[in-house]
């Protein structure tokens, strides 16, 4: 078990008082076996008033709105919260679906539905090719393959931090050979469904041990973070993190499931002004642990 502190912060600016818009909040994650919520708060200034509801996915939004009129958006989400992970990424996959290729359940097909779908456009089939060069025989073993798909996405792309908004499209990423860590989620789990595979983008934050000594952070630590999460039969749906080469890595705290990556934006508003007025945005993650903060603080 670890306890970790999570604090994410997000401030806009402009260049004069503006009116602020309803601001749409994903940063709350949800119990779970292996995550427990022990404390959450939510600070604005200027301040706001909330309504919680739960989108399509069973994710936890915050809708804000604000009276009052400001030249500076400030938004910091707390989080105190308790893990268990298994020392090893060990699951265990029905017998049918050990091999590759399998055929989900009549259930399991539709309930993914859309998630075994491809959701982007592949001229001349480019991604379906690179993805089936995975498969090294007929049939083969599905955890294997997996494991070579996901290592595969982060030796084929250079893991790049992008601050623009919006995600590349997955033959973009193949094409440029570099990418953020969404950009390499989307890519891998565009390559599970070319193989048949029902695949959904995760959401959340990278929580690094190591930082705890001082030691370098992992790829993707301290910002907000992206991966994907694959459906196998008897062992459910499992983390693979292209950017750090990971399958069920027990460094990944979930907040939000979504079947595409534009549903899955920590933080979305508007304001009424002049394009002008809009300055630019910063966000600042950090996440430690309890040991980590008694050191800081002894």
């Amino acid at each position: 078990m670890t306890v970790l502190d999570v604090r994410h912060t997000t401030v806009y600016r402009y260049s004069r008082k503006v009116r602020l818009g309803d601001h749409r909040l994903m940063l709350r994650p949800r119990d779970s076996h292996d995550l427990r919520l022990i404390h959450t708060s939510l600070n604005f200034s200027p301040s706001a008033t909330l309504r919680w509801l739960h989108d399509v996915f069973g994710n936890s939004i915050a809708i804000a709105s604000f009276a009052e009129a400001a030249a500076e958006l400030r938004i910091e989400s707390r989080l105190r919260l308790e893990t268990h992970f298994a020392n090893q990424p060990i699951f265990q996959i029905a017998p049918e679906a050990v091999s590759y290729p399998f055929i989900y359940s009549a259930d399991d097909r539709i309930d993914l539905g859309r998630m075994l779908e491809r959701h982007y456009p592949d001229p001349g089939n480019r991604l379906g090719t690179w993805a089936r060069g995975f498969v090294r025989s007929n049939p083969t073993n599905t955890s294997a393959l997996l494991a070579d798909l996901n290592s595969g996405v982060g030796a084929w792309i250079r893991y790049q931090s992008r601050e623009a908004e919006g995600t590349q499209t997955p033959v973009e990423t193949l094409n440029r050979g570099w990418g953020s860590c969404r950009d390499l989620a989307v890519l891998l789990i565009e390559a599970a469904r070319c193989l048949g595979f029902g695949a959904r983008v995760v959401t959340g934050y990278l929580y690094n041990p190591s930082t705890d000594s001082g030691d370098i952070a992992a790829i993707g630590a301290g910002t907000t973070h992206a991966w994907a999460d694959i459906y196998l039969p008897g062992a459910g749906w499992i983390a693979y993190d292209p950017t750090n080469g990971t399958v069920n890595g027990s460094n990944l705290i979930r907040v939000a499931v979504t079947r595409d990556i534009s549903q899955a934006v920590p933080v979305a508003g508007s304001f009424v002004g002049a394009p002008g007025d809009y300055l630019g945005m910063t966000v600042d993650v950090a996440v430690a642990s309890e040991r980590r903060a008694e050191a800081r603080s002894a």
